[in-house]
């Protein structure tokens, strides 16, 4: 048995990973349109059908925005901290409504979501892995620091959707202003190429098959130059980049000596 991953959108213009067995799923953020992420599901020959939740890291809106009409329509439970649901301006019905806390362990399904704080600006972020028998995946995104906790989790996973955000030379070259180029790299922001590739580097475990690189910035960063300087030092550890335009194709996340990926639409899409 394995879990399907994918990302749907990763970028400051919406964030949506998808994760499930063969038999049901999560999305963890949903922050393009409800049919923008109909549609993608669709290309990549994924049922709605299999969503049984949605998890929420965080209420900034590149991570919430399709989130009322998706839980409303297709009837979806939305896990989310008080915190986060009272700064995120969301509406929804209550029944459908579920809290969580850091370190608690939600369960859906035969998926079980581990929930950890993370450095973010926001009102209450947490990373999470999520797990299905002894395969694990972590999504970690939106951090501004690699604390304890981050790396402790990252050590356990079989594949990760990993920040890498922005190239520190073109943040401090670039077109932003001061205040906004200190929120980003202030520890408290995002993760830089150079933080999340330390982790790499230090952290991988040796059952790690699948690395997507996340939530990468349209002006300071570049998807080429990520891919090159993961892929240098990624062994046998297969690196994507995680498209801020449209979804990556699926991969089979295995057990140890059981790894295998397949490709569900039937041609790889475009990620620059």
């Amino acid at each position: 048995m394995s879990l399907l991953i994918a990302s749907l959108n990763s970028g400051s213009n919406g964030n949506c990973y998808y994760i499930g067995n063969e038999s049901e799923a999560i999305l963890v953020d949903a922050g393009i349109s409800c049919r923008e992420t109909e549609k993608r599901m669709k290309r990549l020959g994924l049922c709605m059908s299999k969503v049984k939740a949605i998890v929420v890291s965080h209420e900034h809106s590149d991570h919430i925005r399709g989130i009322a009409t998706l839980a409303k329509k297709h009837r979806l439970p939305v896990y989310i901290t008080e915190r986060t649901y009272l700064n995120g301006g969301l509406s929804i019905d209550k029944e459908l409504l579920r809290s969580f806390e850091a370190y608690q362990n939600i369960r859906v399904g035969q998926l079980k979501i581990s929930a950890f704080p993370k450095f973010h600006d926001a009102a209450d972020p947490h990373s999470f892995i999520i797990a299905f028998n002894d395969i694990k995946v972590g999504v970690f995104t939106d951090i501004g620091s690699p604390c304890e906790h981050l790396i402790d989790h990252f050590q356990q996973c079989h594949a990760a959707f990993l920040e890498a955000n922005y190239d520190e030379e073109m943040l401090e070259n670039g077109r932003y202003p001061w205040f906004l180029k200190r929120r980003i790299s202030g520890g408290h922001g995002h993760l830089s190429n150079a933080q999340a590739l330390k982790l790499f580097k230090d952290y991988k475990p040796q059952h790690m098959s699948h690395l997507l690189l996340s939530h990468l910035s349209k002006d300071n960063n570049c998807p080429q130059l990520v891919y090159e300087l993961f892929s240098r030092c990624a062994d046998h550890t297969k690196v994507i980049v995680a498209s801020r335009y449209e979804e990556t194709e699926v991969y089979h996340i295995g057990e140890p000596g059981k790894r295998r990926e397949r490709q569900i639409a039937g041609v790889q899409t475009a990620l620059f």
